[in-house]
C-alpha cells in the first residue's frame, strides 16, 4: 500500500514538473509571437510622425517587453526599492551599466519616479528614444552571471530565444518615438495588460485551392439553390487577390526600406567613429614618438652629465694625488737635508740666531788673550775638515 502511494506521489510529480516545463515554454512561444506581432504592426504603423503614448500599438508593446523582462523574474520584494517591489529594473540598473553614455542615471535622478516598475517603463521609452534598446539588451545578455541571479531557469532572456528578441528589437531603431515621461504611461502602480485581440484576427490563406475549386466556388454562386462549397469563406476577384497580395508586398517592402534606412545609418555612424578613432590612433602614435625622442634626447643628456662628472672627479683626484705626492717629496727632501747636515729651518733664514749674541760676547774679550788661550777655554771650535789654506800657511 505505502509503495502503491510512493509511486503515485512520484508519478504525481514528474507530471506536474513535466506540466509546469510545459507551461513555461507556452509563455514563451507566446511572448515571442505577440512581440514580433507587436513590432510589425509599429513599423506598418510609422509613418512621418513620431510615436507617442497615444498609440495603442505602442502601449501594447511596452505592456508585452515588461512582460518578456518579467518573465521567471527571481523575487518579488526587495529591501533597496523605494516601494519594496523588485521588478526587472534591478537588473537593467546593473547590467546594463557597461553601456556608453548609458541613460541608468538619468532615470536615478528623477524626482517623479520612485518605484521599480516606473523605472522599468521609463527606461524602456527613454531607450526608444534613444534607438538603442536592442544595445541596451544586448549587453544585458552578456552578463550572464548577472542574467543568472536575476532570473530562474526557462526565463526568455536565459535561453536561445532572447537573440531572436534582440533581432526583433533592431527594427524599432527606424521609428522615430516621442514621450513625455511624466504621464500616466509611467505610472508604477498598475501592472501592465497585454492586449492579444489584435493578433487573434484569422486571416484564411487562398492557396491551397485548387483551380477546380475555384470554378466550382464561382459556378456555385451563380445558382440561387446551391450553396458553395465552403460557406464561410469570401469569394475573391482575381483584382482583389492581386490587391491583398500588392498590399502586403507593400508593407513588406516599407519595412525592409525602414531598416535599410536605419542600417545606413548605423553604418555611416560606425565610419565616422572608425575614422575619428583612426584620427585619435594616429594623434597617439604621433604624440607616443615623440615622446620616445624626447625620452632618447635626456638620456644623451643626462649620459653627457654624467660623463662630464666622472671627467671633472677623474681631474680632481688626480690633481689630489698629485698635490699629495709634491707634498710627500718636498717632506723626503727636508728629512734628507737633516740627514745631511743641512739646518733646520726654512731656506734663507740664519738656523743659529744666537750665533750673533755669541759674536758679541767674542768681540768683548781682551785682545791680550792669545788663541791658544781661547782655544783651552774652549771658546771656539773650529772643524779640522774646513781649515782655510791661509790658516794653513801662517
Amino acid at each position: 500500500m505505502e509503495s502503491t502511494f510512493i509511486h503515485s506521489a512520484m508519478a504525481l510529480g514528474l507530471t506536474s514538473k513535466k506540466v509546469s516545463s510545459r507551461n513555461i515554454t507556452v509563455e514563451r512561444k507566446n511572448l515571442l509571437t505577440v512581440c514580433r506581432f507587436s513590432v510589425k504592426t509599429l513599423l506598418e504603423k510609422y509613418t512621418a510622425e513620431p510615436i507617442d503614448d497615444s498609440s495603442e500599438e505602442f502601449v501594447n508593446f511596452a505592456a508585452i517587453l515588461e512582460h518578456i523582462l518579467s518573465h521567471r523574474f527571481k523575487g518579488h520584494v526587495s529591501w533597496f526599492s523605494t516601494d519594496g517591489q523588485r521588478g526587472f529594473w534591478d537588473y537593467i540598473r546593473i547590467a546594463c551599466s557597461k553601456v556608453t553614455n548609458n541613460c541608468i542615471s538619468s532615470i536615478e535622478n528623477m524626482e517623479n519616479i520612485s518605484s521599480a516598475r516606473a523605472k522599468g517603463r521609463a527606461w524602456i521609452r527613454l531607450a526608444l528614444m534613444e534607438k538603442r534598446l536592442s544595445e541596451y539588451i544586448v549587453t544585458a545578455l552578456r552578463d550572464t552571471r548577472t542574467t543568472r541571479r536575476f532570473y530562474d531557469d526557462g526565463a526568455i532572456l536565459l535561453r536561445e530565444e532572447s537573440s531572436v528578441l534582440t533581432g526583433m528589437l533592431i527594427g524599432l531603431s527606424a521609428i522615430d518615438f516621442s514621450f513625455c515621461l511624466k504621464g500616466e504611461g509611467i505610472d508604477g502602480k498598475t501592472p501592465a495588460v497585454i492586449d492579444y485581440t489584435p493578433y487573434l484576427k484569422f486571416t484564411q490563406s487562398y492557396d491551397y485551392l485548387s483551380e477546380d475549386d475555384d470554378r466550382e466556388s464561382v459556378g456555385g454562386s451563380s445558382s440561387e439553390d446551391s450553396s458553395p462549397e465552403h460557406p464561410y469563406l469570401p469569394l475573391l476577384t482575381d483584382e482583389e487577390s492581386w490587391y491583398c497580395k500588392w498590399r502586403k508586398m507593400e508593407q513588406k517592402f516599407r519595412i525592409v526600406y525602414a531598416q535599410k534606412g536605419y542600417l545606413e545609418e548605423l553604418v555611416r555612424l560606425r565610419e565616422s567613429q572608425l575614422k575619428n578613432l583612426e584620427a585619435e590612433n594616429k594623434r597617439l602614435t604621433q604624440r607616443l614618438t615623440e615622446q620616445a625622442e624626447q625620452s632618447l634626447q635626456e638620456k644623451q643628456q643626462l649620459e653627457g652629465v654624467i660623463l662630464e662628472l666622472q671627467e671633472q672627479l677623474h681631474s680632481f683626484l688626480s690633481t689630489e694625488h698629485l698635490s699629495t705626492e709634491l707634498s710627500l717629496s718636498s717632506e723626503s727632501q727636508r728629512l734628507d737635508g737633516k740627514q745631511d747636515g743641512e739646518p733646520w729651518g726654512p731656506i734663507g733664514k740664519d738656523p743659529t740666531p744666537s750665533m750673533l749674541g755669541l759674536c758679541g760676547s767674542l768681540a768683548s774679550i781682551p785682545s791680550c788673550k792669545s788663541l791658544p788661550s781661547l782655544k783651552s777655554n774652549e771658546c771656539l771650535v773650529s772643524n779640522s775638515s774646513e781649515t782655510s789654506p791661509t790658516g794653513s800657511l801662517s
